[in-house]
């Protein structure tokens, strides 16, 4: 009789950090005409595995091929779709996972990846979907199965040197969200924005946002997106004729009257005042003649 007993090490670091990540759901999709390749973004990454087909990754600035075999990380609020060819129609399993994040690129900072998987190939198909199928039947405790399964996977993926990831605790989450928030209202504070508006571009609540941007900026979202159009309002002030009722239109406020409370509340005084003294200090700056 032979026996070969195999022992593991008690030791040994498990890299996938479980305490923070979390999958949020799947995906099995495929290309048909009714296909909508919109830019987009999710509060969490996306891991695609390409089953079938070909297409491209298209983000904001930059387009990459995909094929079958590719295994495709976005990472949380990043612009992107996915476009397919007519020819050779797309298949992937996409996975929505918090807490996780690609790096790519010399800095990191690229906010995707995309590997070319073939070695192991049909384990890793074997593990996607077992885990189809645990969420397909429902049946009892296929939540801690579906979770035990993502951990294998990821495992897996970072067996390969080109898959880089990093784990993201749910506070630099919440700074992620709000970041996307300021810096949607810096480029468009002038359209007439809503905390409805403002929360949808973060795929997250309007309550949540609203604590969450407080906590982390020490303002509300309206407020800062009031302080923004301010901060406009002085320079149309000092350095041009616009009326007030026409500063407040473009500025989106609803009225001439919320602007001018608006801008008292914040500037201690009202615009017509403020427009007089820049006048008055640009007169006294003036060379005699």
């Amino acid at each position: 009789m032979s026996t070969n007993c195999y022992v593991l090490d008690p030791l040994a670091v498990n890299p996938v950090d479980r305490s923070v990540t979390k999958l949020l759901y799947v995906s099995v999709a495929r290309y048909s005409s009714e296909w909508r390749s919109i830019l987009h973004t999710h509060p969490c990454a996306e891991v695609f595995f390409i089953t079938g087909g070909r297409g491209r990754l298209k983000l904001v600035n930059s387009t990459h091929p995909i094929n079958t075999g590719d295994v495709i990380t976005v990472n949380s609020n990043i612009e992107h779709t996915e476009v397919s060819s007519e020819e050779h129609p797309l298949e992937y399993i996409v996975m929505g996972v918090d807490g996780l994040e690609a790096l790519s690129g010399d800095d990191g900072s690229n906010g995707y990846s995309i590997v070319h998987y073939q070695s192991d190939k049909e384990q890793l198909l074997f593990y996607l979907k077992s885990l189809i199928g645990e969420i397909e039947t429902h049946l009892p405790g296929y939540n801690i199965i579906c979770q035990d399964i993502l951990e294998v996977i990821l495992l897996l993926l970072m067996r390969r040197s080109e898959f880089t990831v990093t784990f993201i605790p749910s506070t630099r989450k919440s700074s992620r969200e709000c970041a996307v928030v300021r810096r949607y209202i810096d480029h468009h504070f002038k359209e007439n924005l809503t905390l409805d508006t403002l929360a949808s571009v973060a795929h997250v609540s309007k309550y949540y946002l609203a604590h969450a941007f407080t906590k982390e900026y020490g303002t509300s979202p309206i407020n800062y997106l009031l302080s923004c159009r301010i901060k406009e309002s002085l320079y149309l002030l000092s350095e041009t004729r616009t009326s007030l009722s026409e500063i407040a239109d473009a500025l989106g406020f609803s009225s001439p009257s919320y602007f001018s409370q608006s801008f008292r509340r914040i500037q201690g005084i009202s615009p017509i005042e403020y427009r007089k003294q820049s006048r008055q200090n640009e007169k006294s700056l003036q060379p005699p003649g």
